[in-house]
Formats: C-alpha cells, sequence, structure tokens
C-alpha cells in the first residue's frame, strides 16, 4: 500500500511540472476531497500512481471500415514502486500492449460502461513508455465518417474529431481527463487525394508517399494540453492565408465565403494580446466545417474548428471567432482541472470574447452581445428549475449555457467592483501564473484572494465570490449591461404586440443581435394573422441567417403554424449544430400529437447527417427517454 508521505511528495513533483493532481482545496462549502488520490470522477485513471505525459500517436484512417488503426505511444511518469497505469478506452479493439523496446506488457480491459467507457490497466514491469496496438470502432463517439453527399463538394468522404468532453477515448487510449496535460505527436495516413490537419504544428503541409494511394502527414505539439484538444479533420481542404499567422482551411466551394467572414481574424489576436498577453500557440488558424458539425466552435489549439452556420456574409456572427480564440488563454493555456470546475474554461472565454467584441468593434455591439447573454442567463435559469436549482451552481454539473453566462457575469461583477484596469492586470498576471497548468474552482477563489483582493475585507464582502462559485441563482450584486440598440428593439416589440403591422418595424438595419431579441421577445402565443405577417413581410422562413431562422422557427413550432414546417424540416435536415437542434425538437416534442410526428419523422431521416453526439441525445428527447 502506498504511503501517505509517498503521495504527497510525489504530488509535489507533479505540481512543480504543471501536472493536475486532482485534488480540491477545502472550502466551506465546496466538497472536501483532501486525500491523495481524489481523482476525476469521469476518468479511469490514477495519475498519482502513474500517468501519461506525452502520446505519440501512428494511425491509419480507413473510410471503408470506419476505424482509425495504429499504435499509440506514451510517455509515464510513475511513482515510486508504481505496478501499473490505467488508461481511458471506449469501444477500443486492443490487439497488444508492449513497451518502448517492443517486449509484451500484461494488460486487461475492465467492464465497459456506455459513458465513460472501459479502464485499459496495463502492467508496467518497469517501462517508463509503453505502446497500445489497437483500433476504434466505426462508431466511435469522437469520430464522424461522412460520405461525401454531406460534404460542401459532395465528391469526397470526410472525417472529423470532437473530442470536448471525453470523447477523445473512443479513438486514442490515454489518460482523458482535462487535468492531465500531455505533448504529442501524431503520423496519420489518408488516402492521397484528401488532406489531412490535426491541432498541432503541420510538419508535412503537403503530405509524403505513404504506400500506394495513400499520403502521411505529420503533426507536432510541444505545449502539454489537456486529452480533449487533440483534434483531426481529413477532407478535400484547401488553405488561404488570412494574415501572417492566421488562415483558413475548408472545401474549395466553401473559401471564398469563408475567408471573406474571417477576413478580421488576424487584428482579433493582436487585439486577444493586447488585452491579456501574448498569444503562446504559434498559428491560429480555422478550419470551416461541413454542416454536421455539433457545436458553434471547438478551440483545439493552433487551429480553431468552426460551424459553417455563423457565415452570414455580414460578420454578424464573427463572436463565434472572438469566443474560440479567448481559449487560447481560458480553457487551453489554462484548463479546468475537472468536469465540475468547466466554468473556468467558458464562463471565463465568454467574458475575454465580450472584452475582444469591444475593443475591436465598439462598446455598442458588446453591449448587445452580453445583454443577450443575460437573457441566456435568465431563460437557462428558469430551465433548470429556477433560481434556488442545484443546475444553476457554477461549480458541479451547471445546467444549459449557465457556465457561460453565469461565470461571465461573475467576471464582469469583478470587473466593475474593482475597476477595469486593475482587473485587467489582475487577469493577465493570472495567466502567466498559471499558463500551462489545471485550475480548480478553489483554487481560482484562493488566487484571487492572494493577488487581487489581499486581505481587504470590504472588498471580499461585495465580492460575494463563494455564492458566486458555489451557491445557487445570482448574488444580489451581479451586473447587467444593458444596450441601448436593444432597448430600441424592445419598442418595436411593444408597437408590434399593440398591433403595428410588420411593414412599419424598422428592420432594415438590424444586426442579428437585434433580429434574436426580437424573435426571442414576442409572446409565445401570436395568431395565425400575425404569423403570416411576420414570414410573409420579413421573410424569416428563408433567411440565410441560421440564428435568426431558429429563433423564428421555435416561434413558428410554439403556435403549429403549419406554413413553416417545410422550412423547418429543411433546416433541421441541413444543419447539426446542437444549439440550434435541441430547441427545435424539444419544442416539437412540447406540442404533443402535432409535434411529436413530426419531430420523429424529421429526425429520421435526418439522424445520420448528425453527429454520432447530438444524434443521441436528439434520439432520447425524441423517444421520450
Amino acid at each position: 500500500m502506498r504511503t501517505f508521505l509517498r503521495a504527497i511528495l510525489l504530488a509535489s513533483a507533479l505540481s512543480a511540472a504543471g501536472i493536475a493532481t486532482n485534488t480540491l482545496a477545502a472550502s466551506p462549502v465546496a466538497p472536501v476531497l483532501t486525500t491523495p488520490d481524489a481523482r476525476d470522477v469521469r476518468s479511469y485513471a490514477r495519475p498519482l500512481v502513474a500517468r501519461v505525459t506525452h502520446v505519440d500517436l501512428d494511425l491509419t484512417a480507413d473510410f471503408d471500415t470506419k476505424t482509425m488503426s495504429g499504435q499509440a505511444a506514451m510517455d509515464v511518469l510513475a511513482a515510486p514502486g508504481a505496478k501499473e497505469i490505467v488508461l481511458d478506452t471506449l469501444g477500443l479493439t486492443v490487439s497488444k500492449v508492449t513497451d518502448g523496446a517492443g517486449r509484451d506488457l500484461a494488460w486487461k480491459l475492465g467492464a465497459s460502461d456506455a459513458e465513460l467507457g472501459a479502464p485499459l490497466t496495463v502492467q508496467l514491469n518497469g517501462a517508463r513508455r509503453i505502446v497500445v496496438h489497437y483500433a476504434s470502432s466505426p462508431g466511435a463517439r469522437a469520430l464522424q465518417w461522412l460520405p461525401p453527399s454531406l460534404t460542401a463538394g459532395k465528391a469526397k468522404p470526410y472525417l472529423f474529431s470532437q473530442g470536448q468532453d471525453i470523447n477523445n477515448r473512443s479513438w486514442i487510449p490515454t489518460q482523458d481527463s482535462p487535468g492531465i496535460r500531455q505533448t504529442w505527436t501524431a503520423r496519420v495516413v489518408v488516402p492521397s487525394d484528401l488532406v489531412a490537419v490535426m491541432s498541432g504544428a503541420r510538419l508535412t503541409p503537403d503530405g509524403e508517399p505513404a504506400g500506394e494511394g495513400k499520403h502521411a502527414y505529420r503533426f507536432r505539439m510541444d505545449n502539454s494540453v489537456p486529452p480533449y484538444l487533440i483534434a483531426l479533420a481529413v477532407g478535400d481542404l484547401t488553405f488561404r492565408e488570412l494574415g501572417p499567422r492566421t488562415g483558413v482551411y475548408t472545401e474549395p466551394s466553401m473559401m471564398d465565403r469563408a475567408a471573406a467572414e474571417l477576413v478580421d481574424t488576424e487584428k482579433m489576436v493582436t487585439t486577444a494580446e493586447a488585452l491579456y498577453g501574448p498569444y503562446r500557440w504559434g498559428r491560429y488558424d480555422v478550419l470551416v466545417l461541413p454542416p454536421s458539425f455539433p457545436f458553434g466552435g471547438m478551440e483545439n489549439p493552433t487551429l480553431t474548428f468552426l460551424t459553417p452556420t455563423f457565415i452570414t456574409g455580414d460578420r454578424a456572427n464573427v463572436g463565434l471567432v472572438a469566443h474560440e480564440l479567448a481559449h487560447s488563454w481560458s480553457g487551453n493555456l489554462v484548463t479546468n482541472a475537472t468536469w465540475p470546475d468547466g466554468w473556468l474554461n467558458e464562463g471565463f472565454t465568454t467574458y475575454f470574447e465580450n472584452r475582444i467584441m469591444e475593443a475591436q468593434y465598439g462598446a455598442p455591439r458588446a453591449e448587445m452581445e452580453a445583454d443577450l447573454d443575460w437573457d441566456g442567463m435568465q431563460a437557462d435559469i428558469a430551465e433548470v428549475g429556477g433560481p434556488t436549482g442545484e443546475a444553476t451552481k457554477l461549480y458541479g454539473d451547471v445546467g444549459g449555457q449557465l457556465a457561460y453566462f453565469k461565470g461571465a457575469t461573475f467576471l464582469r461583477t469583478i470587473e466593475k467592483t474593482v475597476g477595469r484596469e486593475r482587473w485587467d492586470a489582475y487577469l493577465t498576471s493570472y495567466f502567466d501564473r498559471h499558463a500551462f497548468q489545471p485550475q480548480t474552482t478553489a483554487g481560482f477563489l484562493k488566487d484571487l484572494r492572494a493577488n487581487l483582493i489581499k486581505g481587504d475585507k470590504g472588498l471580499e464582502d461585495k465580492l460575494q465570490l463563494d455564492r458566486w462559485a458555489y451557491a445557487a441563482g445570482l448574488p444580489d450584486n451581479a451586473v447587467h449591461v444593458k444596450s441601448e440598440a436593444l432597448a430600441r428593439v424592445d419598442a418595436q416589440v411593444a408597437a408590434f404586440k399593440q398591433g403595428a403591422p410588420a411593414s412599419q418595424l424598422t428592420t432594415s438595419a438590424w444586426t442579428t443581435q437585434e433580429w434574436l431579441r426580437f424573435l426571442n421577445s414576442l409572446p409565445r402565443q401570436l395568431s395565425k394573422a400575425q404569423l403570416d405577417d411576420l414570414d410573409g413581410t420579413l421573410k424569416l422562413s428563408t433567411s440565410t441567417n441560421s440564428y435568426i431562422r431558429s429563433a423564428w422557427l421555435e416561434l413558428a413550432i410554439a403556435n403549429r403554424y403549419e406554413p413553416a414546417v417545410p422550412a423547418l424540416e429543411e433546416f433541421l435536415t441541413s444543419v447539426g449544430r446542437g444549439l440550434f437542434l435541441r430547441p427545435l425538437y424539444a419544442g416539437l416534442m412540447k406540442q404533443g400529437d402535432w409535434g411529436r410526428p413530426i419531430a420523429t419523422r424529421i429526425f429520421q431521416k435526418a439522424k445520420p447527417t448528425y453527429h454520432p453526439t447530438v444524434a443521441s441525445s436528439l434520439e432520447r428527447l425524441v423517444s421520450g427517454g
């Protein structure tokens, strides 16, 4: 049995190396996990015994079998006397495990859980490098294999991965916990008519021969990252430079529209650096994916993944780019140690995103977006049971987008309380102090008290830190940014409610944010004549802006508005972003005998086009599970 002293010494060594021990400091209201082996409950890993520090991947992407196969070689940091290491896997077929010299090591796959997968326990026998030979399953949760028909070009297949939050264990056997940061390299073999890109330095941009009809691409990530940030895409990709360190990858038919929307990307990086310090990842490129990508964006280092739904021709939704860029500091540079600490990732980033938008596009734009976030936060609080609901707590299993909105409101409240200059100096120093390290909620509050509050009892009382982090609802000092532009939209809503026809509304110069305020503020019950007027005058069912169209379709569903059903079906079968899909399917299901058959019919048609994780959650929703 490992002694307490040995564990403490190892924990100190791991901490000095920037390694998470997955322990939480004691707090009067937080869970107290002070034992040395307290760990991320969503990982089988035991990092205080043995942990992965580096992964070398050598894999082949087989589009016929929809599998990734090859090997993952891992460097191991082990405690004195450690006999085994435990990895996370999900649906992997393991053929053998060896040490760095090729000698077989004993291994065993444990019982499998549908969500967590199965632990792979390897007997180290003194080895400090292990090699797992394996293949993923065709239904790997992190991977989506698209036939040509579901791509923009319609000619070649496409593959992309989505690792967050615990999906990468379905194609990489490793310790899949955000607090166990790792460096990595990869060699990926793909068909020679396709291009591979990954979330690391691209060592062979044009590939290299790897047998008949095959090319290999090599990548490297020298900064330690949480495993969920290892990302891959393979397809008919082309590249266009946006600036000295920025560029865009996408399919050729999408390039002109994508590049035009992303023209401000290089300037955005410079803006972010002026706020909170240097960008530390080298290049900042983006990949615009096919419509089935399940998120708005994913902050994979050096290569942000973006949904094509952000492309509207007017750059109205580049806040999405600002958000994913901001993750280069909050999330990628300083990472939540466990998923209950996830607001440290998304709340910080939402706040930072808004500051980038203010610096680059002006205060009115930032105020609109912050005001809409406040609306979203109130809606999410109501959705999870009101202000006393457990899911409204920042630390824990936060409901909806509350980790984003409540977290950002918390930081904005600190800014308004201490002043922007003082807050910005603190936040810059915070990113420096904790660069390339995991962080816990308790650790952040400790850092705030040591480096910002500094024993000021009056300031401590004003900020209500523990209440923000650990209590339900919103503290009474929450700062609500109000937008004058959206107040003018509210006047238009009032006019429509009082009988003004849609033709009398001044909507021609509205931004996406103004449209969303208008549509989301309308009564959920309208007459058919009012709905006909709105759609006929404002052309909402045919809007090319996915944000506007989805908000309109939510309203149409709430009113069982039959004329919008064809537009609804077209939208649900052409977009894969969960942010749009879930509210629409949920709205249909709430409409009982009218909506349920529509939801079931459309879902069965659209299911093959959705990412596996989205399809699974929607299937539960539509089936009533």
